[in-house]
């Protein structure tokens, strides 16, 4: 068995395999074996791999499953203590895996942890997809230290305490697999998108501890799948993240949560159509709210084995406040300046 397996999930990524991939071989195979699982390509990824790295184990899975199933058919596969859930657009450090390892090793409380990640294109600066470790609002909205919706902040050391967090980055995500396992993976049936807030906020109901690590700290393209502004991931980002407030909010706090919800997805529904004239986006949030409604009753049995298993009605890294009033009225644009 291995102790940790670094996984790269992989669809017609050919390019940035060859990019990236060899600062992963270069600064982790000392310490983890790497896998790359392959969502069907129909590029050249898997005779790329075979012909220049060998030493890399491949996983071939029959189609796209998209980020999240294809990740629980590739683990379902390895047997290791640690998994490491990295994206192929991303470059990674010298001794970065050192930190994740001895925490692991040294804290059992915790579930999951995270590198600081930075962006690749300017690498003083957080990037989008996780900065240095993730929160929620009291409606849901995600943020992140280093970056709270577009506004990115630029890494000057602020934030590089180890801090206990709500959601480590999908980008790169180091967890226990038993802690995998007993909260059943990510949930295969978002495809893509708010799957790791999920899955982390279920381990955090559970009063497991999700930490970010800045000591390591690794760069990333990001937007590599589905880039800003597509409707698909507009659609997938409302309709999961709805899901995911289904399934993990408690009894106290779900229909408050939901009725603000419907008035504030139709408010970012026509504003994005009336200021920015983007229809696509304007339809892909009435869609996915329409979808969550006709499968929500698909996730009921979810929702009473997660609520089962809570052990206090509060998580301190679900944020009481509202990020869009912090943000928009308040002008509250930096994580530092947000209410403890």
């Amino acid at each position: 068995m291995d102790k940790v397996a670094i996984v790269i999930l992989n669809w017609n990524g050919r390019q940035m395999l060859e990019q990236y991939l060899p600062s992963v071989l270069q600064y982790s195979k000392d310490e983890a074996t790497v896998y790359v699982a392959d969502n069907a390509s129909t590029d050249d990824s898997l005779a790329f791999l075979e012909q220049h790295y060998p030493e890399v184990k491949r996983i071939r899975l029959d189609k796209n499953w998209g980020f999240a199933e294809g990740y629980n058919k590739a683990l379902a596969q390895i047997e290791a203590q640690y998994y490491l859930l990295l994206n192929s657009d991303i470059e990674v450090t010298h001794h970065w895996l050192t930190p994740l390892i001895e925490h692991l090793d040294n804290h059992p409380e915790t579930a999951a942890c995270q590198p600081k990640l930075l962006s690749i294109f300017d690498k003083d600066r957080f990037e989008y997809a996780g900065a240095s470790g993730g929160y929620l609002d009291r409606f849901g909205y995600p943020f992140c230290r280093g970056r709270i919706f577009e506004t990115v902040e630029t890494d000057n050391g602020q934030y590089d305490a180890e801090a206990d967090i709500l959601w480590a980055t999908g980008a790169a995500l180091m967890i226990r697999a038993k802690d995998y396992w007993d909260v059943k993976g990510l949930d295969g049936r978002f495809f893509a998108h708010n799957e790791e807030i999920d899955m982390c906020w279920r381990l955090r109901i559970r009063g497991r501890r999700i930490v970010c690590l800045p000591d390591s700290y690794v760069y990333h393209v990001g937007g590599g799948t589905l880039p800003k502004g597509n409707p698909m991931k507009t659609y997938l980002n409302f309709r999961n993240n709805l899901t995911m407030l289904y399934k993990c909010l408690p009894d106290s706090e779900l229909q408050y949560v939901m009725r603000w919800r419907w008035f504030l997805d139709y408010l970012a529904a026509w504003q994005t159509l009336l200021m920015n004239h983007n229809w696509g986006d304007f339809k892909a949030i009435y869609r996915a709210r329409r979808d969550f409604q006709r499968w929500k009753h698909d996730f009921a049995a979810d929702r009473s084995e997660i609520q089962a298993q809570r052990q206090g009605e509060k998580i301190p890294e679900q944020k009481d406040f509202s990020l869009l009033w912090q943000y928009y009225a308040k002008g509250r644009k930096l994580f530092s300046a947000l209410p403890r």
